[in-house]
């Protein structure tokens, strides 16, 4: 499975973008159910976020959602903060 978050907005409007893929990996079973999670409670269409907050676009291997701070559930939290920290 390939999970890539893509960061846009914030005060200083930097992107960013990381992708994990999970094949192999001894935590493979745990990263696939955080991204089933986060993923169906994600939205088709970038919602309206809040000034300076930031927007994320997730992609599990060919299924794109969207979502944006403060209103992320705890797996979409989760998720995004995992891959940008291990993802290259």
């Amino acid at each position: 499975m390939r999970i890539q978050v893509r960061r846009t907005g914030g005060f200083a409007g930097i992107e960013r973008y990381a992708e994990v893929e999970t094949s192999g990996r001894a935590d493979a079973p745990e990263w696939h159910a955080l991204a089933e999670q986060a993923v169906a409670d994600g939205r088709g269409t970038p919602p309206i976020g809040v000034p300076d907050g930031f927007s994320y676009q997730i992609t599990v291997d060919d299924r794109t959602v969207y979502c944006s701070d403060p209103r992320l559930t705890e797996e979409q939290r989760k998720l995004i903060s995992r891959v940008l920290k291990e993802g290259a």
